[in-house]
């Protein structure tokens, strides 16, 4: 687990960009907003899995060590677009909402945190698919992640279409 203090503090702007990326970037602008940093892995697909590297190989996630993040891509228009950030619990930067702590907490502290903000504000509260909490509207939902015996808070931050991204 990275201390705190060693961690950057990044702001999140729900439903454009988190820290120094925005949706929408492509694959070369993430990397230069991450000051160059190389991914430490890259995860992608060939359209027809039957035809091993047959038609064009498409990126769909990169792995920044260093910061401590992962980037997902998908393609409106051919070319890949950055579509959600995960900000890994153990390493990423800090990041709050509402004056909640949402990166490396634990993760029953966050979820109660979130609970009583969208109580107090009468939004709503969405439930992801594997059952991970976010505020109504956001696109931001907060994940767990395993740090050695115990369970960290990790998010992840979408742009719009994401949940149509599938």
């Amino acid at each position: 687990m990275r201390p705190d203090q060693e961690r950057p503090r990044w702001d999140w702007t729900p439903l454009e960009s988190v820290g120094p990326l925005a949706f929408g970037m492509g694959p070369h602008e993430v990397a230069a907003a991450l000051d160059g940093e190389v991914p430490a892995a890259r995860q992608g697909h060939y359209p027809w899995p039957w035809h091993r590297r047959a038609g064009q190989w498409y990126l769909t996630e990169e792995r920044f060590g260093q910061i401590g993040l992962t980037a997902h891509y998908r393609y409106p228009q051919g070319v890949p677009a950055l579509g959600a950030v995960t900000v890994h619990g153990r390493t990423g930067p800090r990041i709050a909402f509402a004056g909640i702590h949402l990166i490396g907490m634990q993760v029953s502290a966050v979820d109660e945190a979130l609970t009583r903000h969208v109580e107090d504000h009468e939004t709503g509260l969405r439930v992801g698919c594997g059952g991970d909490l976010g505020p109504d509207g956001l696109n931001m939902y907060v994940r767990a992640a395993r740090a050695g015996d115990t369970v960290v808070s990790e998010a992840r931050f979408c742009a719009p279409e994401w949940e149509d991204h599938g």
